[in-house]
């Protein structure tokens, strides 16, 4: 045994990085493991980082670039298998070469080259099984085929013909031990012990450790059992060592003689460092492999031709593998390999093998060892050293063109094709790589050219003809197409032939003439001449005696040939025949047992916001119920204190009521609800006949009592006993003696059947309805409404149905009480039974309908006139009035009601009358004739066929201010015949408009949509046609396209959706010239728009991703290693990751299902629907932004398929985001005292507090409070009532909500004496919003409809105190349209614009009320209303109803009849402001009109609304 000389050249040269430090501890220059600066002239040269694999010939690609050459102007690769190495097994070498000489030629290759590891991106050149196959296809499908997956590339070649696609070599091109310690230095240290200079061991001392080595090891799956995983893989310096048994002992003879070598150094110099031990070992080992290979196993694989002698490093030579070297010439050794390897021990006893299936053979199957976990034949140290022994007693195949079936037919393949054919791999890889042609290489090596098949080998033409006739054929017999590995194989002669030869002598004499560090240099101090004479005697002989448990008898000397008389013969030339059977090729989808827990998963994630919506509804329901039950608790009881208990059945899919029931004095059946209140009142006394139905089964509980002329009574008793004792009560003796009763039983099924419902009676109750307008109104019978709903017996009951007085009433929408219903209802009920038969129902409303002014005045007389006369007494003319008075619902007091008919009967004359005739009352209404003449009866249900009959708001003029106002001349019919225009002109005119009103929405929305959507496509375009690198297109690019495209929008729309709450920034925004540039107005809506495009996204974008997760669930771990290089490895194991795996063990797959949950409940409590119950609930889970904006930084940050790009757009507008948060918080804490407070009607609270030092805000305005005894963080925004010249702030709070009704109950009486002070508030704001723009418009319309009318009051109050001050404002005239249901609703709001009006000295103010509360204006009852108006403001000149000096006005405003007088009375006026605020249908109906106005040529509206 030798040892290192510590004299050297010592540390001259600079070493990179951590080598410098061991020039502490050596003399010498350590090598580096990944191959730089082993060459001078160029350092990267045969180093590991992607170097180039050195051509000897031009790239020969299809298109010059990088498309390979492919059918059909090529052979198929499988086809050219079949006919050129198929042939017999168990032919011996010629030269005797040994089995061991074969997979040590393999070990060599390992070492010096790897390319076999997929390129990125995946490239498929998949190869066609030819149909019929009897190997790969014997069911004749003609779909199979081989996978094939291209080699790694440098991806900055293969861009033009100049410069073609270059593969590169994944180790170092040097012979310097890299499959002994590694490619690396990382991969080296994870091998040693850094003991002793020792490699670490496993279980046992002479074997290495096993686990796979942290996905550094290859570790493919075994193809016989489609076994996976690196558990018991060997941790060797190859990664491909596992390959098969063979090799990975030839990895463990090399790991073995490492530690002989250390260990015998350590005995010689135990002062050594384990640092010191280990590089001399390991530059020891490497000389050692050096010598061996060249000058031991080359000259005798290429049968004897030897490198010339050592010329010394050349320091220009270039030792990159040549792609003809790795794909073509080193391959030939395939046809050497046996179809099994024998095993024996130092007596030459040749073991038995143990096979899969528990069998015995003599040899180990060279197709059933790849890749094996499970080594049943090879478990320890000496099973290794008998496998050694026994490829050193056996002969080599043939070196010849026929290959084993082993690897041609059963050569291992990826999980989801097992087996391959490695003859067609490799052609098929010369395509991949762009070789040459055989006879274009043959000339590049001055090698004699060839013209015909037959030239190729004249001894293989006289012994197989026919094989080289079928090549030939299959290449057209052109010889220019013959590829490099076919005709190299079929050139071979008992050994390479020359080609194959000379590319072999080649590679080798560069790698060593190249190499700085080759152990003869004697320039670079590793070796004495002494130490160099030692390693050139060095044998692969002396090594396994070494290593090993054989002696020197056990093996011959030269162990790569095997002569006559050396130990230990192979029992008999191996055969396929004489082993068991390769298995067959085996499918596997990687989905299996998937496909349920996904699509699961899926469908749970996706209806997650569904079900969340319907169960918080359903939940908040439910409280609501518990609620209401608690509130009744006090007053229910569960039986009445007379009568008998039961439950009303109302109909299918409905719960019981509980009802109590009682026959009075009068013989009434009386159905009580057992909280008290009465339901129906059934006159049995007044019935012929009583048809009553029992239930035959399910306990004969049920009852059904027939009610002649409305709905039947269906009864559900506790038991039959209860029944019966209900039954008594309707007995003839105890309703009437005379009376009939009818008593049937019948199934409980059958019984609800019969049943007429309350729903089914209402429906022929409007059947009925519609069918007496159709005759009054000739409406066509489809609009009349039919009878499908219910049987064809209860169909007639249409033609002979009554309606009772309460049908009636509900029909005219009025009380069953009203004056006006028992009027009416006693004169239509001509017959006087209670009834209204159909012909009765029709002649009242022929004349209400289609009648004349005298003849409806004469109808509401005779109404009023009970007795007949013809004359109405006081009395009678005073409750008919009273009737009118009391349609509107209670707009008026009592007192009031009085006070109108006094003045009414005064104006009229009537004071000195006792009785009043029907000419006297036709003269009070004469100038209402026109009002008269289109006056109806509304009814419900038929108020769309009244408005298609009469167009009635285009004729009549109800906008008539008392002679007494000065006001503004409006009138709601103008000239419309200069406005008619062919419908195209108007579409145009509207659009025009809408540009014209919209121009800052629509610039806006194109600018941040457009953005978007140019974001979006960047990222499908660049993952769809430029990523080639990322392999996406290979792959998922429909997933990842709308995957990638989406999150590229959603990262532009989220972070600037924050500059539409911006509150602060945008009111002083609104301030500067952007205003006219941007609608800050719209910045709300505008929040919604891209906060519901943002969600639609994400949801795209996980529709994307499940797409993807698909498809990566079922690709190959190659396939996904190109996609994720930085987490997911391609260490060959193949089988991807499940599912669950990207979900939930994934940053980004964690963080997006979170992202999706929390969406859900944002997305939920921001709906219409839970804002209205739980606007706390809206505030609270619309804080979860931030939970959002992190988790999507955080889903970004991972990078799986792109460096984060989320914080560059966050980035800009976070910063103003905080800044206006900032700017709130400066503000906030600011506790402000309530000067008074005061409770109104309808659950309004007044508010009057301190206004803030330096406070100042325009009239239209609002802020947000928190109230301190409600919770500090807890604002609700409210609009300023007060105006900006007042000295305190003031709002009006309505009690609609959980927090306004705890505000309001703060302000009690009561509260305020337990607190003894007034409850303080915090104050933010003020916030602009569109209503403050009021005064940049000549002429504005102001619109407020109920709690909506809150900014108005502060903008009169504005308008008023700037004309009194003679303010120079732009505005000159406002008209200010309220809407309520009531003005006792808002009697406050009556308040202020009383005081407006007497402020308003120059009448810039111009009032319209509306109350909603009655019927529409043309009905006969609201125009009675118009009458009592009209005579009170004659009298008076105040409204009845308000008490104001605007008029009054009934039904909802016609506001295009409104807008058209306007542009009458303001003709010079070019635009027209329009704000209104208020519940969405009057905003909407608004915004209609003011579309409808905007077809015109006339004044342009713009309109600006609220809603609430």
């Amino acid at each position: 045994m030798f040892v290192s000389s510590t004299k050297g050249v010592g540390c001259a040269l600079r070493l990179p990085g951590f080598l410098s430090n061991l020039c502490l501890l050596l003399s010498w220059e350590v090598p580096r493991f990944d191959g730089w600066y082993n060459s001078l002239g160029y350092p990267r040269r045969g180093a590991v980082a992607g170097s180039h694999l050195m051509r000897l010939l031009p790239a020969r690609y299809w298109d010059g670039v990088y498309q390979p050459v492919r059918e059909p102007l090529l052979p198929n690769p499988r086809r050219l298998s079949s006919a050129m190495a198929k042939g017999p097994s168990g032919l011996p070498s010629t030269r005797n070469q040994t089995v061991l000489s074969l997979f040590f030629g393999y070990h060599v290759a390992f070492e010096i080259f790897d390319s076999r590891t997929p390129g990125c991106p995946p490239e498929f050149m998949n190869i066609l099984v030819p149909k019929g196959d009897p190997v790969f296809d014997p069911t004749s499908t003609g779909n199979v085929l081989l996978p094939f997956q291209r080699g790694p590339w440098d991806k900055e070649s293969g861009q033009s013909p100049s410069n073609p696609r270059t593969q590169v070599n994944l180790v170092t091109a040097w012979i310097d031990g890299s499959s002994i310690y590694g490619p690396s230095t990382s991969w080296s240290d994870s091998l040693r012990s850094f003991s002793g200079g020792l490699l670490t061991r496993g279980s046992k001392w002479d074997m290495p450790k096993q686990g796979g080595g942290r996905n550094l090891m290859w570790s493919a799956a075994d193809p016989s059992t489609g076994e996976h995983g690196d558990e018991d893989l060997y941790e060797l310096g190859n990664a491909w060592a596992n390959e098969n048994m063979f090799t990975a002992a030839e990895g463990i003879i090399w790991f073995r003689y490492h530690n002989y070598v250390a260990s015998k150094l350590h005995e010689e110099h135990p002062d050594w460092s384990d640092e010191k031990l280990f590089q001399n070992a390991r530059k020891t080992v490497v000389a050692t492999f050096q010598s061996i290979a060249l000058y031991e196993w080359l000259p005798g694989y290429l049968g004897g031709k030897k490198l010339p002698p050592y010329p010394g490093y050349q320091k220009f030579v270039d030792p990159g593998i040549s792609p003809e070297f790795q794909v073509a010439a080193i391959r030939f050794g395939i046809t050497m390999a046996p179809p099994g390897v024998y095993m024996r021990n130092r007596t030459c006893h040749f073991r038995k093998i143990i096979n899969i299936d528990g069998s015995l053979s003599p040899a180990m199957r060279l197709c059933n060892s790849f890749w094996k976990r499970q080594k049943p034949n090879v478990k320890t140290g000496l099973d290794i050293d008998d496998l050694l022994m026994g490829m050193a007693s056996q002969i080599a195949e043939r070196e010849d063109n026929i290959v084993v079936e082993d690897l041609r037919d059963y050569m291992y393949g990826p999980l989801r094709f097992t087996r391959s054919d490695l003859v067609a791999m490799t052609i098929q890889r010369g395509r991949d790589f762009g070789l040459q042609g055989y006879d274009e290489v043959r000339k590049a090596l001055d090698l004699p050219p060839v013209k015909t098949f037959e030239d190729i080998n004249p001894e293989l033409t006289r012994t197989n003809p026919q094989l080289l006739h079928d090549v030939a054929e299959l290449y057209d017999r052109d010889i220019s197409k013959l590829e490099l590995f076919p005709g190299g194989l079929l050139e071979s002669l008992d050994g390479p032939g020359p080609v194959f030869s000379a590319i072999i002598f080649d590679q080798f004499e560069r790698i060593r003439n190249g190499d700085r560090f080759w152990f003869e240099n004697k320039q670079n101090g590793l070796f004495t001449d002494e130490e160099m004479q030692a390693i050139r005697n060095m044998t692969y002989y002396d090594v396994l005696l070494a290593v090993t448990s054989a002696e020197a008898t056990d093996i011959q000397n030269n162990v790569f040939f095997w002569k006559d008389g050396d130990p230990c013969p192979q029992p008999t030339q191996l055969d396929a025949s004489m082993l068991s059977p390769c298995t067959n090729a085996t499918k596997l989808n990687y989905f299996d047992g998937s496909k349920a827990g996904f699509g699961i998963f899926i469908i749970v994630l996706f209806l997650f916001p569904v079900g969340e919506y319907h169960s918080h509804k359903s939940i908040f329901f439910c409280a609501v119920i518990r609620f209401q039950r608690r509130r009744k608790a006090g007053d229910k009881t569960e039986e009445s204190a007379v009568g008998i208990t039961a439950y009303e059945w109302q109909g299918h899919n409905r719960p019981l009521h509980p009802v109590s029931l009682e026959v009075d004095e009068k013989k009434r059946l009386q159905v009580f609800d057992r909280s008290g209140p009465a339901l129906r009142c059934l006159s049995l006394g007044s019935q012929n006949y009583l048809d009553v139905f029992l239930s035959s089964d399910r306990q004969r509980k049920a009852l059904l009592l027939k009610v002649p002329k409305e709905y039947d009574l269906v009864l559900f008793f506790d038991d039959e006993s209860k029944r019966a004792a209900f039954v008594k009560y309707l007995h003839p003796g105890v309703t009437n003696i005379g009376q009939e009763i009818s008593m049937k039983e019948m199934r409980e099924k059958e019984l609800l059947q019969e049943a007429l419902t309350r729903e089914q009676r209402a429906q022929i109750v409007e059947t009925f309805i519609r069918h007496a307008f159709s005759k009054v109104l000739e409406i066509e019978k489809c609009d009349a409404g039919d009878m499908s709903g219910v049987s064809r017996e209860k169909a007639k009951e249409v033609l002979r149905c009554e309606l009772t007085a309460s049908e009636f009433a509900d029909a005219l929408g009025l009380k069953p009480d009203s004056l006006f219903v028992d009027s009416m209802f006693t004169l239509a009920d001509k017959d006087g039974n209670g009834y209204l038969s159909f012909q009765e129902f029709l002649d009242v409303m022929v004349i209400f309908m289609k009648g004349s002014p005298e003849e409806k005045s004469k109808l509401m007389f005779s109404m009023n006139d009970i007795g007949g006369t013809g004359f109405l007494a006081k009395e009678e003319f005073a409750r008919m009035l009273r009737s009118f008075i009391e349609i509107s619902n209670g707009a008026l007091s009592k007192s009031q009601s009085e006070d109108a008919i006094r003045t009414m009967m005064k104006a009229a004359g009537f004071d000195d009358k006792e009785k009043i005739s029907w000419e006297d009352f036709h003269f009070l209404l004469r100038d209402h004739e026109k009002d008269l003449q289109f006056a109806q009866l509304n009814v419900k249900g038929m108020e769309k066929q009244g408005r298609k009959r009469l167009s009635r708001d285009q004729r009549v003029s109800f906008i008539s201010p008392a002679n007494s106002i000065k006001t503004p001349n409006v009138y709601v019919n103008p000239k419309r015949e200069q406005y008619i225009r062919n419908p195209i002109q108007q579409k145009i005119q509207q659009f025009k408009r809408f540009v014209e009103n919209y121009r800052r929405h629509i610039v806006c929305v194109i600018i941040v949509y457009g953005i978007t959507a140019g974001v979006a496509l960047e990222r499908c375009y660049y993952y769809g046609l430029q990523d080639d690198s990322s392999g996406i297109p290979e792959t998922s690019v429909v997933g990842i396209i709308v995957s990638r495209g989406s999150a590229a929008a959603i990262s532009f729309l989220f972070p600037y959706m924050l500059l539409t709450v911006c509150r602060n920034l945008i009111t002083l925004c609104r301030e500067t010239f952007l205003n006219r540039y941007i609608p800050f107005d719209a910045a709300i809506d505008f929040h919604r728009f891209m906060a519901m495009t943002a969600i639609i996204l994400a949801v795209v974008h996980s529709l994307g991703h499940v797409v993807n997760l698909y498809i990566f669930s079922i690709s190959d771990l190659n396939i996904l290693s190109c996609l994720f290089p930085k987490v997911l490895p391609n260490n060959g194991s193949e089988l991807p990751l499940k599912w669950s795996w990207w979900f939930f063990q994934t940053v980004p797959g964690m963080t997006g299902v979170l992202l999706l949950f929390v969406f859900s409940f944002m997305y939920v409590f921001a709906s219409h629907y839970f804002r209205r119950i739980s606007f706390r609930g809206f505030w609270i889970t619309h804080y979860l932004y931030v939970i959002v904006y992190t988790l999507v930084i955080i889903h970004g940050s991972f990078a799986l398929l792109q460096e984060p790009r989320f914080y560059i757009y966050l980035i800009p507008p976070a910063l103003l985001f905080l800044l206006d948060k900032l700017i709130s918080l400066s503000r906030k804490k600011v506790e402000i005292p309530v000067v008074r407070a005061e409770l109104l009607p309808s659950g309004v609270t007044h508010l009057e507090f301190k206004r803030p030092q330096g406070f100042v805000y325009r009239s239209g305005q609002w802020v947000r409070i928190a109230c301190l005894m409600l919770g500090t963080d807890e604002y609700h925004p409210f609009t300023l009532t007060s105006a900006p010249h007042e000295e305190t702030l003031s709002l009006h709070i309505r009690a609609v909500g959980p927090w306004t009704s705890q505000l309001r109950e703060l302000y009690t009486e009561e509260s305020l004496l337990e607190l003894g002070a007034y409850p303080k508030l915090y104050l933010d704001g003020p916030f602009g919003e569109g209503h403050q723009e009021w005064i940049d418009f000549e002429v504005s319309v102001l619109v407020g409809g109920g709690i909506g009318v809150t900014p108005f009051t502060s903008i009169l109050k504005d308008l008023v105190f700037k004309s009194s001050i003679k303010s120079k404002i732009q505005c000159k005239k406002v008209y200010f349209i309220w809407v309520t249901r009531t003005q006792r609703q808002f009697e406050w709001v009556s308040d202020i614009i009383r005081e407006v009006e007497e402020m308003d000295t120059q009448e810039l103010v111009s009032v319209h009320t509306y109350i909603t509360q009655v019927a529409e204006k043309f009905d006969l009852r609201t125009t009675m209303l118009y009458v009592c108006e009209r005579h009170f403001q004659k009298v008076w000149n105040r409204s009845l109803f308000t008490g104001l000096r605007s008029v009054t006005h009934f039904g909802r405003p016609p506001f295009v009849s409104f807008f058209s007088s306007l542009q009458e009375v303001h003709p010079e006026v070019g635009k027209i402001g329009v704000f209104s605020c208020g519940p969405p249908g009057l905003t909407k109906n608004v915004e209609k009109a003011c579309q409808q106005m905007n077809k015109r040529d006339q004044a342009h509206f713009m309109h600006h609304y609220e809603n609430f």
